[in-house]
């Protein structure tokens, strides 16, 4: 497998996503899991996907694990449905779904805030059969403006992220210009700026998008990165994508956010899928 080396990483901030890296381990387990591979940053989908109001035990639950590990949460999803799973967000979902959603708002604004956590992504949700997309795109919006108010009221930015086609078929964010269309609305709707565009290179690389240009041309309205390689969506060497010379573009753009790695360790223990990354390089700046 492919190393970084040290100069390619060493002004990166990487963070582990523990909702699809640590899988084999229950939720509470995993930020103390990072911090044995050695990293002090994790991120995390929606944790309840029966669920976008669970009891207050669980999030302290989750808050002691957070607190007891030394790992500092950077990026929480809002509530998304069944992920991993058939749907990809709720908020343009009209009915019970955008309800669930706007249920979870505060829920998920206020755990951050608990935790210190300044990013909270919200997945638009797929196109509904017999729903006018014009409609949906409405909702979304309205329900936009409430999680970014929300994020506003913590001191957090709200992430609009694209996804793929092949894996999200029915999911309208399927391009870099698309998601930033969706940010720029917001931002006009709120007056806030706090909505930002989250720039996942895998998502993109399936789309087939030129990631330089993406980064030339978006790098000012990202708010974080997620990365996995192409294709497979493993670990940075398994696939084709030059991920240090693309995580090197991004920061000569300016950026200095977060990096998710947001990839799928394979048939080995997720612990086993970092060494591609000096241990050194694992800790936050």
């Amino acid at each position: 497998m492919a190393r970084f080396s040290e100069g390619a990483v060493t002004d990166q901030r990487f963070n582990v996503n523990l909702s699809i890296l640590f899988t084999e381990l229950p939720l509470l387990e995993r930020p103390a899991a990072a911090a044995a591979a050695g990293f002090t940053a994790v991120e995390l989908w929606w944790p309840w996907i029966e669920t976008p109001t669970p009891d207050q035990s669980e999030l302290d639950a989750l808050k002691k694990a957070l607190d007891d590990a030394g790992t500092q949460l950077v990026g929480l999803n809002f509530y998304a449905g069944q992920l991993p799973g058939p749907d990809r967000g709720a908020l343009s979902v009209p009915g019970e779904e955008s309800d669930r959603f706007r249920a979870n708002i505060d829920v998920a604004a206020d755990f951050a805030a608990s935790v210190g956590c300044k990013a909270l992504n919200a997945l638009y949700g797929n196109r509904v059969d017999g729903v006018d997309p014009a409609a949906q795109d409405e909702l979304a919006l309205e329900n936009l403006v409430l999680a970014a108010r929300a994020a506003d009221r913590i001191g957090a930015i709200l992430l609009i992220e694209a996804l793929n086609k092949p894996e999200s078929p029915r999911y309208p964010l399927v391009s870099a210009p698309a998601a930033i269309e969706v940010v720029d609305k917001v931002n006009a709707a709120t007056g806030l700026g706090n909505a930002k565009f989250l720039l996942d290179l895998y998502h993109l690389s399936m789309n087939g998008e030129d990631l330089h240009e993406v980064i030339d041309n978006y790098t000012a309205k990202t708010g974080h990165v997620q990365i996995a390689d192409n294709p497979g969506r493993g670990a940075p060497g398994t696939g084709d994508l030059d991920l240090a010379d693309l995580l090197d573009r991004l920061r000569k753009a300016g950026y200095d956010g977060w990096v998710g790695l947001e990839y799928k360790a394979g048939d080995r223990p997720s612990a086993e899928s970092f060494e591609w990354l000096p241990r050194p390089q694992r800790a936050a700046n």
